[in-house]
């Protein structure tokens, strides 16, 4: 029988930041790279650029947006529920394999994505995203089970890390074989894009296990499961934010983290969309090409800029630290509206990356230093990704909307610095001590 790792134990800390080596290539391969040249392809093969959808008439971009909203609210609605099932099962890690696997096997069927059978389709790049975000918000939960709060920042930071590094090599064999096809015996490109996202599914499952083998399980309750049980997850997040009275340093911090991760979150699972569709690439395969590589410098870039923002934090502090690097996403935002070449796209791309590691990692990692003391870790991060997530439903919707009335996404982009500024304006109220009123 395998012995259970103590907390702060080496082996345990890198099983659980290995999670992010198996589920990142997602993130990248699907949300950020591949997946979004393969849809913008399918409409300019079929010559158009709107699509009806449930009576709609929408452009191909709000369309993937507005279903990325719908994963999220349904992300956001379930996980209350799914995390008293938890706390009652006292089983974090069966959650964790079951939204890992529902995503991992929904990204392989995207193999069959068409717009022949687009409702079919979107349900299962729907289903992807709801698998990989509801698998973080139990694999958010582990880090104050698993690690001490002196120890918080520099394995999130690892395992956002071994995520990018894990991603860039799959993204790098997928490559290989799209733009080498005929190499590989295939007749087009066609056939191997597809097969990314298969391979993307069995390498989430497969790196996994290693995470599975070594996380705790946790401590069942006594007692029947009752509607009062599968409903207790909303009377936590009730609970948690009455509590938030008392923890004025945690609140305000979560309400700047609300508003400039809802820009964040929008921005990176937006940008290969804007890339895609707004730059000047010249011909298909300089689009696949170009794009691809701006998104691996992004990946590379950010290995550095986690690490160079945990220093940072170490120096001045979490709390100034996110606030320069929220200033750097203003100016990115800002520059985005005049990125129309390449090489421009390129120099955006390397700014996204320094600062896109950093903000996710970091942000993770002060949430759960500014935590009170408890044993309940599940329903606070519970509370941080509903917070999240209903962010990202907000900042979807108004990215994808914005252009729909525009016609562009770069009125879309320079709407979020609005996001970006008041997250500033909010950090800079958040006390530097823990205060408390009784």
């Amino acid at each position: 029988m395998k012995k259970e790792l103590l907390k702060g134990d080496k082996k345990l800390l890198n099983a659980w930041a290995f999670y992010d080596w198996a589920n990142s290539t997602y993130s990248l391969v699907i949300a950020s790279a591949i997946f979004p040249l393969f849809y913008g392809a399918l409409f300019r093969s079929a010559a158009i650029e709107e699509i009806e959808v449930f009576g709609f008439l929408l452009r191909r971009s709000p369309l993937i947006f507005y279903t990325t909203a719908f994963a999220f609210f349904i992300v956001a609605t379930i996980s209350p529920i799914l995390s008293g099932i938890a706390d009652y099962l006292g089983n974090k890690k069966f959650f964790l394999k079951l939204f890992c696997y529902l995503g991992a096997l929904s990204t392989i069927g995207l193999y069959w994505f068409s717009l022949e059978h687009i409702y079919l389709s979107l349900l299962l790049y729907a289903l992807g995203l709801i698998g990989f975000w509801g698998s973080i918000v139990f694999y958010n939960s582990y880090l104050p089970d698993i690690a001490y709060p002196n120890q918080h920042d520099a394995i999130s930071a690892k395992g956002y890390s071994w995520g990018y590094i894990g991603s860039v090599l799959l993204l790098i064999v997928c490559l290989g074989m799209i733009l080498g096809y005929e190499s590989f015996g295939f007749e087009d490109e066609g056939l191997p894009t597809r097969l990314s996202f298969v391979l993307t599914g069995i390498w989430w499952i497969g790196f996994s296990q290693y995470t599975y083998f070594y996380l705790p399980k946790g401590n069942p309750s006594s007692g029947k499961l009752t509607k009062a049980v599968l409903f207790n997850g909303f009377q936590e997040l009730r609970s948690i934010w009455k509590s938030m009275k008392h923890q004025i340093r945690l609140k305000k911090y979560l309400y700047a983290f609300f508003v400039y991760s809802m820009a964040v979150q929008t921005v990176m699972l937006a940008a290969a969309y804007f890339g895609e569709q707004e730059l000047e690439w010249g011909s298909d395969s300089e689009r696949t090409t170009g794009l691809i590589t701006s998104i691996l410098l992004i990946q590379l870039v950010a290995v550095l800029g986690a690490v160079l923002t945990s220093r940072l934090s170490a120096r001045i502090g979490n709390i100034k630290a996110l606030i320069v690097i929220n200033i750097i996403w203003i100016f990115i935002c800002g520059w985005a509206y005049f990125v129309y070449t390449p090489i421009q796209f390129y120099i955006t791309a390397g700014f996204v990356g320094l600062v896109m590691g950093g903000i996710q990692s970091l942000s993770r990692s002060t949430y759960s230093k500014f935590l009170p003391e408890t044993d309940d870790t599940t329903s606070y991060f519970s509370f941080y990704d509903v917070s999240e997530k209903i962010g990202i439903i907000i900042g979807m919707f108004l990215y994808g909307f914005i252009e729909e009335i525009t016609g562009s996404m770069r009125f879309s982009i320079v709407f979020l610095i609005i996001f970006f500024a008041v997250g500033v304006f909010l950090l800079l109220k958040v006390p530097k001590n823990r205060t408390i009123i009784n």
